[in-house]
């Protein structure tokens, strides 16, 4: 009898999970229910599957609203009616398709009117819905006739008083309103929540008619989905068999180039993939990638393959990946085997400028009813929470920037904040919108709208309303086309060495810069700044400590990085152990075969693969199943004991110990969850080695591409100083020498315009277009001409100096302009057919402070060009001594005067710390622990320079600096205001810093890894 089910998928509007919908059915002993969420399917499959596991039948379908108002609510007869349900809202959301607010054409779905939008003449499969405060209104005459075609209506929106008030709050959030202003037609009535089924039943015993048509409705209703089969697209030619066929000539045409000299080992190991491939039916994902693939090449694109797909010899042949899996032994049951029953999972990158240019492709390619991104859910997180339901509840700016930037304990303890808070608690975990998946794209076999509605996000592609969980549960597998700006940088680098030097780096021969010697140097001492995925301080303190040197390690470093590889302990015995090799022993003798790489630790995935294959005996299949059992990636726990069971037997069978059995099996277990792909990792490796190359032979153009492609770990200011510090002269941005992005003419480096943050980005690519087409400005009267520019983005521009080949001060400059545009609109000036000659004023010369440049930079680039930050302190001290020597200086106290670049929040058992990295001043970088007890006295106090005071701790090779005491030391004033001492001071205080902020539990310590150093004798 509950035919108008909302969940909290009806965004900002319902307030139950589908899960707490189905457990109150149950409750109430409800047998059908009906989850018609407004205008989004999102949930259905959910449900479907948690009332099948409750025995209750469900109906699935939606409520139809435009602009809040309720048209109808359609109940899907069967698969046929959410197909079209989804058409209909895919045409509205899509295609800006009117939906009709009557006689939709429907022929499998039933339509439910509200009283108030009753069509004339109705359908065979169109009811109207009566609520049961509504029954009083059928004495009218009028009425009479229509009660043949009455249903019970009864909506479910909330649960309970304290709910309601939540679903107004949502509603006033979702208006942008406050609660106080919401009208009724805003909120749904007080009765929308479940009530006893025979009370209800009861209400409406007058007109039983009503009831025999709603039970007809119920009973004509039925949604059964079968999510054991793949939806993906079949096929890529016509057949099953010619894919394979195909496939196999692909396979076997790569095998060749990539192993010209024969390989008997890899023919074997291509064979033995393709029957797996061609086994699982899994032939079409293959040749899909690789078609995409091919147009990315033909394109002149880069391309990464990665994740599990590069344990694949079939997907290295056909050009997927680029990772030889026998070189690094890497398994492919790791990839797939014959327990997996979904499609693999291929992760391929693009840079982040072709990315779009793929999609495009795909979407044309296999069509636009084939093809859509995943959804994603985006929830109330803490402090959009907060600022929400505070700007619902009436608050001032000042409190609600409290409420989102301060810990709930700092918080007033007043009415409104404690109701804040309640509510805002409620609402942690609830969708609060929908958006694209970042790089899950699913092709379907059916068109795409058989299973969901699209909706079209700002990005430009068509989106499912459901996320990549619920896509995997029904059998549509992504392709993960990803981006990145690391790819960008190297192609941007290669393009502009052959531009600047006309010289032609071959960046996708991995035999040019892996295992290079110059840059091995380079990776042993972290100097990595810019270069992808080994840049972050954290990255450069391992490698360090690892004095990394050849791509295997850099292979493990990028694995035991990973969060959970690190929280497990693993980093730090595996860099215990590649410091001291003869200061433990090899666990067994097969962790000592298998293991030697990463001695004897389990540091990936398919380590466990390894140990499970050789020490217990199990297949690689098995072993596949044990790792992702024991990692929560959809095993049973049933699946798991019968492996587990299997271990321990083979283990008997090859005459092991039990006790050595088992702490072989505590390990695997240790480390299942926690460990990383080494295919993953190796790609990553390859991606750093190609971009460490360009950094080591083309320093300065592969700086200037790095700041380019919006840099990586660290801001723009922080690429500047890398570009100067590889022998580039940094000049300000300049009209008649910048263009839009930054660019260089041999070592001079000009800043591009972009950078300029109050130049609007038309102006900014405006300026050298005109250029380029009529040439240099000769002045700024001839640049005000040709430019439509406004007086205040003008004064930016001689600020920050981008006419200084005219020779002028910028005062002069500023008195010009103002003569110039004064009563000019800037886009009715245009060119005059004869020029007259430019109006020369003689005004009087003026000492200028040379540091004021350096304060017009900080406030329009923000960060100083022209000097240093340490050029511009009161004080000339600069520290006892420089981050070069600091190795020599181990549980020493020193002195330092460093510039902060970056700090990382670190959760410990004793509060907050950070560690921070700073540049001295010879422009060194170097590493800073603070602790809490430290922090309290001497806490950050933004950007900028600091007086730091510490004593040395020199870990395997790696100086830190634990501080004792630190000061923000005093800028001189700004001399533009030497007449004003607050307005002398403030620029100073927005020198930026780079904040990131974790919640992870604090590494284990030694002691607490639990990870024996002597072999186990028995």
């Amino acid at each position: 009898m509950f035919l108008n089910c909302h969940s909290y998928h009806s965004l900002r509007y319902g307030t139950i999970s589908l899960e707490d919908l189905v457990h109150q059915a149950v409750d109430l002993n409800i047998k059908t229910l009906a989850l018609t969420d407004i205008n989004t399917v999102t949930g259905i499959y959910d449900f479907y599957r948690l009332c099948q596991e409750h025995h209750i039948k469900s109906i699935v379908g939606a409520e139809i609203r435009v602009e809040n108002e309720l048209y109808y609510i359609c109940l899907a007869e069967n698969a046929a009616g959410i197909a079209e349900i989804n058409r209909l809202l895919t045409g509205y959301n899509c295609d800006n398709i009117t939906i009709p607010r009557i006689n939709p054409s429907f022929e499998h779905t039933y339509i439910i009117y509200p009283l108030n939008n009753m069509p004339e003449i109705l359908r065979e499969n169109e009811f109207i819905g009566i609520r049961q405060d509504e029954l009083n209104l059928l004495v009218r005459p009028e009425m009479k006739k229509w009660i043949k075609k009455m249903v019970i209506l009864h909506p479910v929106t909330f649960d309970g008083t304290e709910e309601y008030e939540l679903h107004k709050i949502l509603r006033a959030i979702d208006g942008n309103t406050l609660i106080s202003k919401l009208s009724e037609r805003d909120y749904c009535a007080s009765t929308e929540t479940f009530t006893d089924k025979k009370q209800l039943l009861n209400s409406y015993k007058p007109y039983p008619q009503i009831i025999e048509n709603t039970k007809y409705l119920v009973n004509s209703c039925s949604f059964d989905f079968d999510f054991s089969t793949p939806k993906n697209k079949k096929y890529f030619t016509d057949s099953k068999e010619q894919d394979f066929e195909l496939l196999t000539q692909l396979a076997f045409e790569g095998l060749k180039k990539r192993y010209p000299d024969g390989n008997p080992n890899a023919t074997a190991r291509v064979n033995k993939e393709l029957k797996v491939i061609d086994q699982l039916n899994f032939c079409g994902y293959f040749l899909i990638t690789w078609d995409i693939i091919q147009y990315s090449n033909r394109m002149g694109f880069m391309h990464v393959g990665r994740g599990s797909g590069a344990n694949s010899i079939v997907s290295y042949c056909i050009g997927i990946t680029d990772i030889c899996p026998l070189e690094l032994d890497l398994y492919f049951e790791r990839f797939l085997n014959l327990n997996r029953k979904t499609p693999p999972d291929f992760d391929i990158d693009w840079s982040w400028q072709t990315r779009d240019v793929i999609l495009d492709y795909i979407f044309k390619k296999y069509g636009k009813d084939h093809v859509a991104f995943c959804g994603t859910n985006v929830e109330f997180k803490y402090r959009s929470i907060f600022r929400e339901v505070g700007k619902a509840f009436g608050l001032p700016k000042e409190e609600l920037d409290v409420l989102a930037g301060q810990p709930m304990d700092r918080h007033d303890n007043n009415s409104v904040f404690r109701s804040v808070h309640y509510y805002g608690k409620m609402l942690e975990k609830y969708p609060n919108q929908r958006s694209m998946h970042s790089c899950g794209i699913l092709i379907s076999e059916e068109p795409i709208t058989n299973y969901s509605a699209l909706e079209m996000p700002p990005k430009g592609f068509p989106i499912v309303q459901f996320d990549m969980h619920t896509a995997e549960a029904i059998g549509l597998e992504k392709f993960d086309i990803l981006s990145q700006r690391g790819l960008g940088t190297i192609k941007d680098t290669v393009e502009l060495i052959q531009e600047k030097r006309g010289i032609t780096v071959d960046i996708k021969d991995t035999t040019l810069s892996k295992n290079e010697m110059r840059c091995n140097e380079f990776l042993s001492i972290g100097k990595t700044i810019g270069c992808f995925y080994i840049e972050s301080p954290a990255m450069r303190g391992l490698l360090r400590r690892l004095k990394c040197e050849n791509y295997k390690v850099l292979v493990a470093a990028s694995s035991i990085i990973r969060p959970g590889v690190a929280q497990s302990g693993m980093m730090r015995e595996y860099i215990f152990r590649h410091n001291n090799p003869d200061k433990f022993e090899y666990f067994h003798e097969v962790f000592e075969k298998e293991l030697g790489e990463t001695y004897g630790i389990m540091v990936y995935q398919e380590d466990v693969i390894k140990i499970a294959l050789h020490f217990g005996g199990l297949s690689a299949t098995d072993g596949d199943v044990l790792r992702r059992a024991m990692s929560g990636k959809g095993r049973s726990l049933s699946a798991l004991q019968k492996v587990k069971d299997h271990f321990f037997e083979s283990c008997k069978e090859l005459g092991h110990p039990e006790q050595l059995s088992k702490e072989v099996y505590r390990q695997i277990e240790s480390f299942a969850g926690y460990s990383f792909c080494k295919a993953h990792s190796a790609s990553y490796a390859v991606e750093s080695y190609q971009s460490l190359y360009l950094k080591v032979y083309y320093p300065i153009e592969f700086m200037v591409c790095a700041i380019n492609n919006g840099g990586g770990f660290y801001r723009t200011e922080v690429y500047v100083h890398e570009a100067k510090m590889s022998g580039a002269i940094i000049h300000n941005p300049c009209v008649n020498l910048s263009e839009f992005k930054t660019t260089v003419y041999g070592t001079d480096v000009y800043l591009g315009l972009m950078h300029i943050e109050k130049l609007e980005g038309r102006i900014a690519q405006i300026i050298p277009e005109e250029r380029k087409d009529h040439g240099n400005f000769t002045s700024l009267e001839n640049f005000v001409k040709r430019i439509p520019i406004g007086i205040e983005t003008l004064q930016i521009l001689i600020f920050i100096g981008a006419f200084r080949f005219t020779g002028k001060q910028k005062h002069e400059l500023l008195i010009e302009a103002r003569f110039l545009m004064a009563g000019n609109r800037p886009d009715n000036r245009q060119l005059t057919l004869l020029e007259e000659p430019t109006k020369e004023y003689q005004l009087p010369a003026i000492e200028r402070d040379p540091f004021e440049d350096a304060f017009d930079e900080i406030e329009i680039l923000g960060f100083p060009v022209s000097f240093s930050p340490f050029d511009l302190l009161q004080t000339k001290y600069r520290g006892s001594v420089v981050a070069k020597d600091l190795t020599k200086f181990h549980k020493q106290q020193v002195k330092m005067l460093a510039y902060l670049i970056s700090r990382k929040h670190v959760p410990t058992k004793k509060g907050a710390m950070f560690f921070g990295t700073w540049i001295d001043v010879e422009g060194e970088y170097f590493d800073t622990a603070h602790f809490p007890n430290c922090l309290e006295e001497y806490p950050f106090q933004g950007g900028g320079c600091y007086l730091l005071l510490g004593t040395v701790e020199v870990d395997f090779h790696f100086p830190t600096i634990t501080i004792h005491k630190m000061a923000k030391m005093p800028f001189i004033p700004d001399p533009r205001y030497s007449m004003d001492r607050s307005k002398s001071l403030e620029a100073a205080g927005t020198l930026r810093e780079d904040i990131s902020m974790t919640q992870r539990k604090p590494y284990p310590q030694e002691q607490e890894i639990g990870l024996p150093r002597q072999r186990m004798r028995l």
